[in-house]
């Protein structure tokens, strides 16, 4: 049986409607799903702010699939500047981020949904690590990318630079805080409602 190509982005879609950007998630989740059968995909994921996490969690529910955090051996600043600072100087010198784990078995997975925010203007450093590390060759390699409002820059050759042998596939992409922007929007009008319905 034939997947329409349209059935991953509906499945995404149906899965936005029932997002909050407060759910947590467990950084690492392996093993199998809930039909007790192996996992073939896998959403491995950085995030600094939380926006890629958001979307990194509806993959993994519309997908039922193994879930990884890709967190550095050494965590960035938590102060916003130090870390753009740290990014750029990484970007300028080519340094690839040490990786705090690796995926465990990478070979039984046949599909791999890769998450990242854009930094100036490329991915962060620590997913070229990820891709260096991992051996992704005939693996399908779907990337959703998140960004402040300059786009996608270099972040798509980025990708394919380092996962040559993998089958790449066009990328999601989306502005960082539109689903935050809309929750925010949404409830200061339905709090100017409360007061009339009461």
């Amino acid at each position: 049986m034939t997947r329409s190509p349209d059935k991953p982005r509906r499945r995404l879609l149906s899965a936005v409607a029932g997002i909050s950007l407060e759910s947590a998630l467990p950084a690492t989740t392996f093993g199998q799903g809930t039909s007790g059968q192996e996992k073939s995909f896998l959403v491995a994921y950085f995030s600094r702010s939380g926006n890629t996490r958001v979307v990194a969690g509806l993959i993994h529910r519309a997908f039922d699939s193994d879930l990884f955090e890709i967190l550095p051996a050494i965590p960035y600043p938590d102060e916003y500047l130090a870390t753009v600072e740290q990014a750029r100087q990484e970007r300028d010198q080519g340094i690839e981020r040490a990786l705090k784990s690796k995926v465990p078995n990478i070979t039984r997975y046949t599909t791999i949904f890769l998450g990242l925010p854009v930094w100036g203007e490329t991915a962060p450093s620590i997913i070229r690590s990820f891709l260096s590390a991992h051996d992704l060759s005939g693996k399908t390699l779907i990337p959703f990318l998140t960004h402040g409002g300059y786009g996608l820059g270099s972040s798509e050759a980025v990708i394919a630079r380092h996962a040559p042998r993998a089958r790449l596939r066009q990328a999601f992409s989306m502005q960082a805080d539109q689903e935050r922007q809309t929750m925010e929007s949404v409830n200061a009008w339905m709090a100017k409602q409360s007061p009339a319905l009461k």
